[in-house]
């Protein structure tokens, strides 16, 4: 039997209440800060991205930055996520952006949701479907309008997905700020007159999709109104807004870095990020966002780059695994606190600026009613000092910020950690595949010992073609795998101008990269790596030959594509060619001939899960990255 109808009622009410959903919210923007509900709010953010994390995972992070002094957070969507397939949406698991939302809002903090949809993020190809790079006549990231279509058309889609469930602040729910665009005028200059004009339509378009909350851009100095331009970087605190009428926004604060393979692990200490944020609201700031305040891992092949490593740690607050990280964590939950309490003097008035002294500053919010708050910085990052403020002297460390919420008394200096320095004594080792998270050779340990799965070498699958030149490798994958194989057949008589004798060779090979490994008859014959600075790759080696039929493979392989830049989506990847044989009077160019291409590899076709193409074995083979069974059948 169906409760009474009041019943009914006061269920649904508790059920909206607990998602903090009860009551729609008014947000708006003065020139000091967010208005929400007519009141200006300082506020304190972190970036979590939710395809970083897990679901089973995102209340104790979400728990943990409200415990860190977190009002916000904040998250890019992530298009090639939610739409691998044009039209084929994907909200499961993972890429549960509404479950992600509503996890916020359950725990009483607001969410700024960065729709880009360009991120970049370290994320591949910058948070773009592949299959758009195939529409007919599109361009990326200007007035385009086969681009500007599907942006909107996406943008559009996340909209009324938040709508639906009733997730923006005007509708009771958590979002009080959304995003459009991304970094764009990082590389506007390289798109021309376009880049206005494309930059004036997301504005509009983004607006007249009436989510009635805020929107921002970040780096862009000529985002037209009502659009609130912001800053990223690890300082923002000299950072003006473009209008009057607009708040102090600062939508990153790097609080460390990204991972390269091969590149040393990130560090920032805590005391400079403290004494950035306190910087940045000494100096009129009121909306301030951590990226990341727990930055994850990049599971599948999310990452970008290239050659950005499945961590995504980012030496954030709460560590890759969920930890809290000490110092980080406690030094700015303490910073979070004092700046709380000079919230009624920040949002009051602007701030009166004093020097103390070269390198030495002092910024007073003082209201009329007598409210008073105050910093005092020390920029000079080599030598402390003493200052007289008010008639009282005050000690500031070098590099430093001290919060006084009276105007009288320190509660906090950014350089004096005071919070416990490490939550745990247990440390983590996480490695990683340099190529990808699907392994060229792979393998598990059993009480038994060892269980291999053999990849052979070469063209294995029955999907491969045959195309007359060198294709690149993105248009040709679709990249719907990192693994690309190229292979040709030459034919020896033994009196070629490219043999140095009668079998040896200098085989020349260059690849727009990521990574290349050169077969000849089914035997490796060297590796090329490029790196994060350089993806190109250039392989020469010398070479075995036989008389007669002679198979030469190259595996050309992609470490996530390039997420940044200007007409990133035009860099390619894989054989460019050359291809050469070279000897000491003579050399073959083989670039134009008839290769076969293979796409992916063998094993990831199969399902590793399948019991029967695992081999059991006490010692794993070594030295044999790839294993050829039939080479003499080629």
């Amino acid at each position: 039997m169906a409760p009474p109808p009041l019943l009914q009622f006061l269920l649904l009410l508790l059920l909206c209440c607990d998602l903090q959903l009860c009551a729609a919210a008014n947000v708006s923007y003065d020139h000091r800060a967010l208005v929400v509900d007519g009141s200006r709010r300082v506020l304190i953010s972190g970036s979590i991205h939710y395809p970083r994390s897990t679901p089973e995972m995102w209340p104790d992070l979400i728990d943990k930055s409200k415990d860190g002094g977190l009002d916000v957070i904040e998250t890019y969507v992530f298009w090639n996520l939610h739409e691998p397939v044009q039209g084929q949406y994907d909200f499961e698991g993972r890429k549960d952006l509404v479950r992600f939302v509503k996890t916020v809002a359950s725990a009483g903090l607001y969410v700024h949701l960065r729709i880009g949809p360009y991120v970049c993020a370290e994320w591949n190809y910058g948070g773009f479907p592949v299959w758009l790079h195939f529409i007919p006549g599109i361009k990326f990231r200007t007035d385009n309008e086969p681009f500007k279509r599907e942006m909107q058309r996406f943008t559009a889609k996340i909209v009324d997905m938040m709508k639906q469930e009733k997730l923006y602040a005007s509708q009771g729910g958590p979002i009080i700020l959304s995003q459009i665009e991304n970094e764009y005028g990082n590389v506007d200059e390289h798109y021309g007159p376009a880049a206005k004009t494309y930059i004036n339509w997301s504005a509009s378009m983004a607006t007249s999709l009436d989510t009635g909350v805020p929107w921002v851009m970040c780096q862009q100095s000529d985002a037209p109104d009502p659009i609130i331009n912001t800053c990223n970087g690890f300082y923002c605190d000299q950072f003006t807004p473009n209008s009057n009428q607009k708040p102090k926004i600062w939508t990153e604060n790097w609080s460390g870095w990204f991972l390269d393979f091969g590149g040393r692990v990130p560090y920032r200490p805590v005391e400079d990020l403290a004494f950035s944020v306190a910087r940045f609201f000494q100096r009129g700031g009121t909306f301030q966002n951590y990226y990341m305040y727990h930055g994850g891992t990049n599971f599948g092949r999310s990452s970008g780059g290239p050659f950005i490593s499945t961590s995504y740690d980012y030496d954030a607050p709460i560590d890759e695994y969920g930890i809290v990280r000490q110092p980080k964590w406690g030094h700015l939950r303490d910073l979070h606190k004092a700046i709380k309490l000079c919230e009624k003097a920040l949002i009051a008035t602007d701030p009166t600026y004093t020097s103390l002294g070269p390198n030495l500053e002092a910024h007073v919010y003082k209201t009329s009613s007598g409210t008073c708050a105050a910093f005092l910085a020390n920029v000079n990052s080599n030598s402390d000092a003493t200052v007289t403020f008010y008639g009282k002297t005050y000690h500031l460390a070098a590099w430093s910020v001290s919060v006084l919420p009276d105007c009288e008394n320190v509660v906090f200096n950014t350089a004096q950690i005071i919070s416990q320095a490490t939550l745990s004594e247990t440390k983590y080792v996480k490695t990683y595949s340099q190529e990808s998270d699907q392994p060229i050779f792979t393998s598990e340990i059993t009480e038994s010992g060892w269980k291999y799965v053999q990849e052979p070498v070469g063209i294995s699958k029955t999907s491969a073609f045959k195309r007359e030149g060198l294709l690149e490798q993105i248009n040709t994958t679709g990249d719907v795998s990192d693994y690309l194989w190229y292979s040709i057949s030459v034919n020896i008589t033994g009196n070629e101008p490219f043999l140095f004798n009668e079998t040896q060779s200098i085989l020349h090979v260059e690849s727009l990269g990521h990574v290349l490994h050169a077969f000849v008859n089914g035997q490796s014959t060297g590796s090329g790596i490029g790196n994060s600075d350089n993806v190109n790759v250039l392989l020469e080696t010398t070479v075995s030959l036989v008389p007669g039929k002679n198979i030469i493979d190259l595996l050309s392989v992609t470490v996530g594509l390039q997420n940044y830049g200007p007409f990133f989506d035009l860099s390619g990847a894989g054989v460019t060619g050359p291809v050469l044989l070279k000897g000491q009077s003579g050399r073959i160019d083989l670039s134009s001939n008839l290769w076969t291409y293979q796409i992916g590899l063998r094993g990831e076709d199969l399902g590793l899960s399948d019991s029967s193409i695992w081999i059991s074995q006490d010692v794993l083979p070594k030295n044999s990255p790839l294993i050829c069974n039939d080479c003499s059948e080629k």
